[in-house]
């Protein structure tokens, strides 16, 4: 029964009323912390979930365990956690207020053992059961910024379910905060409680006047798409929902082994990384499948991120919380992607990690403040994202590593993860595409 997926309903997780943990340590009076440009862009709920197997030692106590350690020392350092963005009327942009509203805690319990879930990588929108999803259409005020819910096994293994906002962290530091539990469940408190954050977010505000150096097709602006930023026009709108699993798209996880992946270096025929080898060759093999033979005079793009931590002048802070990823993109004639040898898209990609640099991002933060916008998915652009380099398979609770640690699944076609295999050598590649495009894309992307 372990290769098989299985559909999870309500009556397979039971789960408690959720409870809100506050910070011990929250700041008087109520601090409101400025959000930078591009936290403005990505204002959308990440939701990930870690799943631990069942050892010799109990873990029958780790949901008080898990709760204890957030609301007695995780929320001393990341009180801002507790807080809830708001919308400022008055300049238009949404900040983060520590007001100390609160955390949601949820204990919940499965009726199944983990080997019945299957394969735990592939895609499974059901375990978002494994999450507290902090409610839909909420105002808000009201909707939580980081959930925390400990789902129990009939085996005696357990979940750990996350939903956090990327406009308050992106994915480095969530997951230092993520590490930074585990040693807190762990028993070494101190390092964690005494965690320097910087929140100041300030140091990449957008210049006066802003400058926009360079063309940016990498975002578009708000009013040519909808878009979930677009639910912050005031106060009392309603917050964005998570990304819902839709029926429209199909989904597979694409296992690249070492070997394939050295396969892909040496065909690209010059010198290159793994990141930039696997989406050159997923791009090519998409636009394959999305990009009609008349529409060989359009133009694809692929978006990802590239973490400008070191780039930015001055670099930002080892302790920088807040989102220091900006969108980077490669482009090409549909033609010439698809007819060109494998160098080509390899090239692209590499030009445009290259195209980052310090002008570069100010001139991103500045073109953000002038015109607003999100990452211009759509159109036959997909976003890929490269979880394999975050290092959420060693978060430690005090039961080893999880067997199994990724996002949940979501209905956005638009949207590439790389994951971690389980001998850590490979790459799990995780795509959506409507599904009349999916055989397509499979019949290329395997050509190697």
């Amino acid at each position: 029964m372990a290769n098989n997926i299985i559909s999870l309903i309500d009556e397979d997780v039971v789960k408690e009323e959720a409870i809100s943990l506050f910070s011990p340590n929250n700041p008087a009076p109520t601090e409101t912390i400025f959000l930078s440009n591009i936290d403005q862009a990505v204002t959308f709920p990440v939701e990930t979930v870690f799943f631990y197997e069942a050892l010799p030692c109990s873990s029958a106590g780790v949901a008080e365990m898990v709760r204890k350690a957030v609301e007695n020392v995780l929320l001393i350092p990341y009180y801002f956690m507790a807080g809830r963005l708001s919308f400022n009327e008055e300049s238009k942009r949404l900040e983060l207020v520590c007001n100390n509203s609160g955390v949601l805690f949820v204990s919940a319990e499965s009726r199944f053992s983990l080997e019945v879930l299957g394969d735990l990588s592939h895609p499974n929108p059901t375990f978002h059961r494994f999450v507290h999803r902090p409610g839909l259409y909420k105002s808000l005020p009201e909707t939580a910024l980081f959930t925390v819910q400990v789902t129990k096994f009939a085996c005696g293994g357990f979940a750990l379910g996350f939903v956090t906002n990327h406009a308050i962290l992106d994915g480095k530091s969530a997951s230092q905060m993520f590490q930074d539990l585990g040693a807190i469940c762990r028993g070494d408190v101190e390092e964690s409680r005494n965690r320097s954050i910087n929140n100041d977010r300030s140091c990449i505000k957008s210049r006066t006047p802003p400058q926009i150096e360079f063309p940016h097709k990498e975002y578009i602006k708000l009013g040519k798409t909808s878009s979930l930023a677009s639910s912050f026009t005031s106060q009392e709108r309603k917050s964005p929902s998570p990304l819902i699993f839709s029926e429209k798209y199909a989904h597979r996880v694409l296992r690249f082994s070492s070997e394939m992946l050295k396969l892909l270096k040496d065909k690209a025929g010059i010198k290159c990384s793994t990141f930039e080898a696997i989406v050159a060759h997923i791009w090519r093999a998409r636009t394959r499948a999305y990009f009609d033979d008349e529409e060989r005079d359009q133009e694809s793009m692929v978006l990802f991120a590239v973490d400008v931590r070191e780039r930015a002048s001055p670099p930002l802070p080892s302790s920088f919380a807040g989102n220091a990823v900006i969108t980077a993109f490669a482009s090409a004639r549909v033609g010439d992607l698809v007819g060109r040898p494998a160098w080509f898209g390899v090239e692209m990609v590499r030009r445009g990690r290259e195209r980052v640099t310090a002008e570069y991002i100010r001139s991103v933060i500045d073109w953000l403040e002038v015109h607003k916008g999100i990452p211009a998915t759509g159109g036959g652009g997909f976003y890929v994202s490269a979880w394999w380099k975050l290092p959420f398979g060693e978060v430690d609770i005090g039961f080893g590593r999880p067997k199994h640690a990724g996002p949940v699944v979501s209905g956005n076609d638009e949207f590439v993860l790389l994951l971690g295999s389980g001998d850590g050598k490979g790459i799990n590649v995780w795509i959506g595409l409507d599904k009349d495009k999916m055989d397509t894309f499979l019949s290329y992307v395997y050509q190697i």
